[in-house]
C-alpha cells in the first residue's frame, strides 16, 4: 500500500431501505493506525454505517475500499478476514462458552489448517489447535482475563465482558478495530479505563480504530480526528476542537453536550 493510500476509504458510500434513505453519500477516510471517532444524534445513523463497512448490509451507493480493495458485496467473516473486525453496541459474546472459546473462535478466521485435516485429525489439526490456545490465552492475559478462562462469558461482569469483546475481535488480526459504543453502560471509573485501553491498543497493536461513542468527554479525549452524522449525512469532520465549535453540529445536537 503507497504511503498516501488511506487504510480505509468510503467514497459516497450509502444505503436505502425500500424508499428512505439511511445513511447517504458518506465520504469517509483513516489512515494506518489513526483513531478517528464517528459521532451523531440517536438515530443518526452511525450502527447502520458499521454495518455497511462489516458486510451486515450492501451498499446500494458508492464503494467502500480497504488497502484499495474494494468490499462491496462481501460476507461479514470475508470482511473479517480482509482486516475488519468489531465489537458491538449491544454486547454479543457466546455466553453459553467459557472465555477461553470466545476468543478461539476468533482465532479460527487466521487459522492456517484445513476442514480435511481437522476431520481426519491429521497432526496439522493437533498443532492447529494448540497455536489457537496460546494465541487465545496471549490475548486474554493482555485484557487480564486469563483467569477467567474456563468460566462461562455469560458469567462475567459487564465491564469484564466488554474487555473480553473487544479482545475478541483483536483476536481475528484486524488492520482496522471497529468499536461501537463501548462505554454503554459503564460508570465514570470504567469509562476512564476504557479510555486507558484504547489508547493502548492502537499502540500495542499498531492498528487504525474507528470509534462510536455517546460519551463526548471519551470522544474528544482519544480521538485525533471526529466525523458527525446527523439523518444518514455527514455534516461535519476535523479535529474534537474543530468539531466541538462547529454550528452544525451544535445545531445537530441542540444543545447535548459536545465537550
Amino acid at each position: 500500500m503507497a504511503a498516501n493510500t488511506p487504510l480505509l476509504k468510503v467514497d459516497k458510500a450509502g444505503i436505502r431501505f425500500g424508499g428512505l434513505k439511511a445513511v447517504s453519500e458518506v465520504n469517509l477516510e483513516i489512515r494506518e493506525n489513526e483513531l478517528v471517532g464517528l459521532i451523531g444524534p440517536n438515530g443518526a445513523g452511525k450502527t447502520t454505517f458499521f454495518n455497511l463497512l462489516t458486510g451486515v448490509y450492501v451498499p446500494t451507493e458508492g464503494s467502500i475500499q480497504l488497502n484499495g480493495e474494494k468490499l462491496n458485496g462481501l460476507a461479514p467473516y470475508q470482511i473479517t478476514r480482509k482486516g475488519i473486525s468489531r465489537t458491538f453496541q449491544n454486547i454479543r459474546l457466546f455466553g453459553e462458552l467459557s472465555v477461553l472459546d470466545n476468543v478461539k473462535v476468533a482465532c479460527h478466521t487466521q487459522s492456517s489448517h484445513r476442514m480435511l485435516q481437522s476431520i481426519f485429525r491429521l497432526p496439522a489439526h493437533f498443532s492447529g489447535e494448540k497455536e489457537m490456545e496460546e494465541k487465545a490465552l496471549h490475548y486474554l492475559s493482555i485484557f487480564g482475563l486469563e483467569q477467567y478462562r474456563h468460566e462461562k462469558a455469560k458469567n462475567l461482569p459487564y465491564g469484564q465482558q466488554r474487555r473480553l469483546e473487544i479482545a475478541r475481535a483483536l483476536a481475528a488480526g484486524p488492520k482496522l478495530l471497529l468499536l461501537d459504543e463501548p462505554a454503554a453502560g459503564m460508570n465514570n471509573k470504567e469509562t476512564e479505563a476504557l479510555m486507558n485501553l484504547i489508547g493502548f491498543i492502537r499502540e500495542k497493536f499498531s492498528l487504525a480504530i474507528l470509534l462510536i461513542e455517546h460519551d463526548m468527554p471519551l470522544v474528544m479525549g482519544v480521538c485525533e480526528r471526529i466525523y458527525v452524522l446527523d439523518h444518514g449525512l455527514l455534516i461535519a469532520d476535523g479535529a474534537p476542537s474543530e468539531i466541538r465549535n462547529n454550528p452544525k453540529v451544535i445545531e445537530a445536537y441542540l444543545g447535548e453536550e459536545v465537550s
